[in-house]
C-alpha cells in the first residue's frame, strides 16, 4: 500500500486538462439572438427563422406592432374588441369629414395609449390619392381613395430617437 501511495505522489500534475485556455475558438462563437416576434405580413421563414421570417431585432417589432395596431380595426382582434385604431370607418366617410387629420390622430393617440403606452407620439400628417391602383401580388385592386399616414414616434424607454412609419390605407368601394 505504501508503494502506490509513493508513486501517485511522484507523478507528475500538469494543468493542460484543468479547463478551456482563453484563446479556444469555441469561446469566441457568436451566439445567434433571440427572436423578438414574427413578423408581418407572414411570410415563409429562412434560416434559423424556422416556419414564418422573424424579426430578431426590438425596435423592428415595435415598428411592426405599431403598424399593425394602427390597421387595425375594433372588433377584428379576436378576445379583444376594442384593440386597433379604427380607421376604417373614416375611410367610408373620407368625402364628409373636414377633418379627418385630427379624428385619425385622436383615434391613433388613444390606441397607442391604451396599448403601447411606452411610445411617445410626435407628428402626424395624412396625403390623400384619388384613384390610385394598390397592387398586391394576386393581382390589381382599383381603390376609390388612397389615404398615405406619416408618423413620427420615439421610445424613450430603450433610448431610440424619432422614427417615421409610413402607412397607405386604401378606401375600397
Amino acid at each position: 500500500m505504501i508503494g502506490v501511495c509513493e508513486a501517485m505522489l511522484r507523478e507528475e500534475i500538469t494543468f493542460k486538462s484543468s479547463g478551456i485556455q482563453i484563446d479556444d475558438p469555441t469561446l469566441l462563437r457568436k451566439v445567434d439572438p433571440t427572436p423578438f416576434g414574427i413578423k408581418t405580413p407572414l411570410e415563409l421563414g429562412e434560416g434559423r427563422s424556422g416556419i414564418f421570417q422573424m424579426l430578431f431585432n426590438p425596435i423592428s417589432q415595435i415598428d411592426d406592432n405599431l403598424k399593425n395596431l394602427i390597421l387595425t380595426n375594433h372588433g377584428e382582434r379576436l378576445g379583444n374588441y376594442s384593440y386597433g385604431a379604427n380607421l376604417r370607418p373614416l375611410t367610408a366617410e373620407l368625402s364628409a369629414l373636414d377633418d379627418f387629420d385630427s379624428i385619425s390622430m385622436e383615434r391613433i393617440s388613444i390606441a397607442v395609449k391604451k396599448f403601447m403606452p411606452f411610445i411617445e407620439l410626435s407628428t402626424f400628417s395624412s396625403d390623400f390619392g384619388s384613384g390610385n391602383t394598390a397592387r398586391f401580388e394576386s393581382g390589381h385592386i382599383q381603390a376609390l381613395a388612397q389615404i398615405n399616414l406619416s408618423i413620427k414616434f420615439s421610445i424613450p424607454r430603450i433610448r431610440v430617437g424619432e422614427r417615421v412609419l409610413n402607412i397607405s390605407i386604401y378606401c375600397i368601394g
